[in-house]
């Protein structure tokens, strides 16, 4: 036993380091994904029996205990409580260009011109946002989006997407990379 090994054992709790190899699971993160993962199962399942039910909190059960540090870290510090709270206020704009989105891919698939309006073509540009986490939100809602796919992203933030015709592309990066540049602080 070295004596880094000693003084570790002989001092507080608190202030051990963690043991290597040893995943301590965090209670409040992994029950706040318990319970999105269990809103979430419940809306979108439909099925209301006993059966399902128990289907879901089994499969809540064990997502949260897997990956319960993906979306909370074991510590929950405001500000990442703030960042959440910016992004729930991010997701209404999504939804509403989701809409305009739709309604636009709905003019063109009953057009009569439709074949002339189509005119997929890839878009190249550079995004300003930095973090992996704004890119993955970033390069999500496009795909969201129809009539956009997000067709690659590199390290160093060049997104190639894939529009179904010129109008779809005009506005990336736009409005809403500086959304989601905001609910991340960049």
């Amino acid at each position: 036993m070295t004596s880094d090994d000693n003084q570790n054992r002989l001092a507080p709790k608190s202030q051990r380091p963690p043991k290597a190899g040893r995943k301590r699971l965090a209670t409040v993160p992994f029950i706040l994904t318990f319970l999105i993962m269990a809103c979430f199962w419940v809306i979108f399942s439909g099925r209301f029996d006993a059966f399902h039910l128990s289907l879901g909190f089994v499969s809540c059960l064990i997502v949260s205990f897997l990956s319960s540090d993906l979306l909370f870290p074991s510590e929950l510090k405001p500000a990442l409580i703030i960042c959440w709270l910016r992004f729930v206020g991010y997701i209404p704009w999504l939804l509403y260009q989701i809409l305009l989105a739709n309604i636009n891919v709905l003019y063109l698939t009953f057009h009569p011109r439709m074949m002339e309006l189509i005119d997929p073509q890839i878009i190249v540009f550079e995004s300003r946002l930095k973090s992996d986490i704004a890119r993955t939100t970033f390069a999500n809602s496009v795909t969201l989006t129809p009539g956009t796919i997000t067709v690659n992203v590199t390290t160093r933030g060049k997104f190639a997407v894939h529009c179904i015709n010129k109008q779809s592309g005009l506005p990336l990066p736009g409005v809403m990379e500086a959304k989601i540049a905001k609910v991340f602080k960049e």
